[in-house]
Protein backbone atom coordinates (compact mmCIF):
# COMPACT_ATOMS: atom_id res chain seq x y z
CA UNK A 1 0.00 0.00 0.00
CA UNK A 2 1.58 3.38 -0.88
CA UNK A 3 1.03 5.74 1.57
CA UNK A 4 0.07 9.04 -0.60
CA UNK A 5 -0.03 12.45 0.55
CA UNK A 6 -2.70 14.89 -0.97
CA UNK A 7 -1.28 17.91 -3.17
CA UNK A 8 -0.83 20.79 -0.68
CA UNK A 9 -2.12 24.45 -1.78
CA UNK A 10 0.33 27.21 -2.30
CA UNK A 11 0.35 30.03 0.36
CA UNK A 12 1.47 32.34 -2.35
CA UNK A 13 -0.97 34.61 -3.43
CA UNK A 14 0.37 35.59 -6.45
CA UNK A 15 -0.84 32.06 -7.81
CA UNK A 16 -4.74 32.52 -6.37
CA UNK A 17 -7.01 34.31 -9.68
CA UNK A 18 -9.09 35.63 -7.13
CA UNK A 19 -8.52 37.41 -3.41
CA UNK A 20 -11.91 37.31 -1.91
CA UNK A 21 -12.00 39.82 1.47
CA UNK A 22 -13.15 38.37 4.72
CA UNK A 23 -13.42 40.30 7.87
CA UNK A 24 -12.63 38.37 11.51
CA UNK A 25 -15.19 38.54 13.65
CA UNK A 26 -15.52 39.11 17.66
CA UNK A 27 -17.17 35.56 17.62
CA UNK A 28 -14.39 34.04 16.05
CA UNK A 29 -12.12 34.02 19.13
CA UNK A 30 -11.75 30.88 20.64
CA UNK A 31 -10.95 30.83 24.75
CA UNK A 32 -7.65 30.86 23.68
CA UNK A 33 -7.50 34.37 21.78
CA UNK A 34 -6.97 32.96 18.54
CA UNK A 35 -9.78 32.00 15.53
CA UNK A 36 -11.11 28.79 16.38
CA UNK A 37 -9.64 25.59 13.60
CA UNK A 38 -13.28 25.37 12.47
CA UNK A 39 -13.81 29.12 11.67
CA UNK A 40 -11.45 28.58 8.60
CA UNK A 41 -13.39 26.30 7.29
CA UNK A 42 -16.89 29.17 7.55
CA UNK A 43 -14.13 31.11 5.82
CA UNK A 44 -13.37 29.01 2.67
CA UNK A 45 -17.49 28.76 2.92
CA UNK A 46 -18.19 32.18 2.20
CA UNK A 47 -15.13 33.07 -0.05
CA UNK A 48 -16.52 29.97 -2.33
CA UNK A 49 -20.08 31.03 -2.25
CA UNK A 50 -19.87 34.91 -1.81
CA UNK A 51 -17.56 34.89 -5.12
CA UNK A 52 -19.85 32.71 -7.03
CA UNK A 53 -22.95 34.81 -6.47
CA UNK A 54 -21.12 38.14 -7.12
CA UNK A 55 -19.37 36.84 -10.10
CA UNK A 56 -22.89 35.07 -11.64
CA UNK A 57 -25.00 37.70 -10.57
CA UNK A 58 -27.02 34.97 -9.66
CA UNK A 59 -28.47 33.90 -5.88
CA UNK A 60 -26.94 30.13 -6.07
CA UNK A 61 -29.63 28.69 -3.53
CA UNK A 62 -32.01 29.65 -6.66
CA UNK A 63 -30.34 27.25 -8.99
CA UNK A 64 -31.96 23.89 -9.41
CA UNK A 65 -28.64 21.83 -8.84
CA UNK A 66 -26.84 22.91 -5.94
CA UNK A 67 -22.85 22.55 -4.81
CA UNK A 68 -22.90 20.42 -1.75
CA UNK A 69 -19.95 20.18 -0.28
CA UNK A 70 -17.97 16.43 -0.20
CA UNK A 71 -14.62 17.20 0.56
CA UNK A 72 -12.24 19.41 2.71
CA UNK A 73 -8.67 20.28 4.82
CA UNK A 74 -6.94 22.34 5.96
CA UNK A 75 -3.33 22.94 6.71
CA UNK A 76 -2.77 26.00 9.35
CA UNK A 77 0.13 27.86 8.82
CA UNK A 78 -0.27 30.71 11.63
CA UNK A 79 -2.92 31.73 14.00
CA UNK A 80 -5.68 34.67 13.35
CA UNK A 81 -7.61 36.86 15.52
CA UNK A 82 -10.09 39.31 15.65
CA UNK A 83 -9.87 41.95 14.23
CA UNK A 84 -7.76 40.40 11.49
CA UNK A 85 -8.33 41.71 7.97
CA UNK A 86 -8.04 38.34 5.85
CA UNK A 87 -7.87 37.96 2.16
CA UNK A 88 -9.09 34.31 0.67
CA UNK A 89 -7.01 32.92 -2.37
CA UNK A 90 -9.47 30.82 -4.76
CA UNK A 91 -8.57 28.36 -7.53
CA UNK A 92 -9.39 25.63 -9.33
CA UNK A 93 -7.66 22.32 -9.24
CA UNK A 94 -10.12 20.10 -10.52
CA UNK A 95 -13.56 20.90 -12.51
CA UNK A 96 -15.30 18.02 -14.20
CA UNK A 97 -18.70 17.43 -15.22
CA UNK A 98 -20.54 17.38 -11.65
CA UNK A 99 -17.85 18.49 -9.32
CA UNK A 100 -15.48 21.63 -9.14
CA UNK A 101 -12.21 21.16 -6.60
CA UNK A 102 -11.15 24.15 -5.29
CA UNK A 103 -7.34 25.01 -4.05
CA UNK A 104 -7.57 27.49 -1.29
CA UNK A 105 -5.24 29.85 0.91
CA UNK A 106 -6.60 32.07 4.06
CA UNK A 107 -3.78 35.57 3.92
CA UNK A 108 -3.84 37.86 6.66
CA UNK A 109 -3.14 41.21 6.01
CA UNK A 110 -0.21 43.03 7.58
CA UNK A 111 0.18 46.53 8.79
CA UNK A 112 2.33 46.99 5.73
CA UNK A 113 -0.18 45.78 3.19
CA UNK A 114 1.75 42.73 2.70
CA UNK A 115 -0.83 39.09 2.67
CA UNK A 116 0.71 36.94 5.34
CA UNK A 117 -0.44 32.98 4.67
CA UNK A 118 -2.49 31.43 7.52
CA UNK A 119 -3.47 28.55 5.83
CA UNK A 120 -4.11 26.56 3.43
CA UNK A 121 -6.92 24.41 1.96
CA UNK A 122 -9.37 22.18 0.13
CA UNK A 123 -12.54 22.59 -1.09
CA UNK A 124 -14.96 20.51 -2.95
CA UNK A 125 -18.71 21.09 -4.66
CA UNK A 126 -20.22 18.11 -6.15
CA UNK A 127 -23.27 19.27 -7.54
CA UNK A 128 -26.98 17.73 -6.95
CA UNK A 129 -30.83 18.72 -7.92
CA UNK A 130 -32.35 20.47 -5.10
CA UNK A 131 -35.06 18.57 -4.80
CA UNK A 132 -33.55 14.64 -5.25
CA UNK A 133 -30.00 15.59 -3.85
CA UNK A 134 -29.05 12.69 -6.63
CA UNK A 135 -25.45 14.30 -8.64
CA UNK A 136 -26.55 16.18 -12.03
CA UNK A 137 -24.22 18.55 -14.45
CA UNK A 138 -22.63 21.73 -12.93
CA UNK A 139 -25.14 24.50 -13.83
CA UNK A 140 -23.63 26.38 -16.83
CA UNK A 141 -23.35 29.52 -15.24
CA UNK A 142 -21.38 28.21 -12.46
CA UNK A 143 -19.28 26.44 -15.04
CA UNK A 144 -18.81 29.97 -16.84
CA UNK A 145 -17.59 31.60 -13.17
CA UNK A 146 -15.51 28.57 -11.84
CA UNK A 147 -13.45 27.66 -15.83
CA UNK A 148 -11.81 31.29 -14.99
CA UNK A 149 -10.09 30.23 -11.60
CA UNK A 150 -8.83 26.78 -13.21
CA UNK A 151 -4.86 26.86 -12.64
CA UNK A 152 -3.27 25.15 -15.48
CA UNK A 153 0.14 23.66 -14.03
CA UNK A 154 3.17 23.89 -16.30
Amino acid sequence: MTNRQPTRPTADPGQFPVLWPVQTRWADNDHYGHINNVTYYSYFDSAVNGWLMATTGVDIRELDAIGVVAETSCRYLTELSFPDRLQVGLSVDHLGRRSVGYSLAIFREAADGSLVAAATGRFAHVYVDMNTRQPVPIPEQIRKAVSKLVIRST
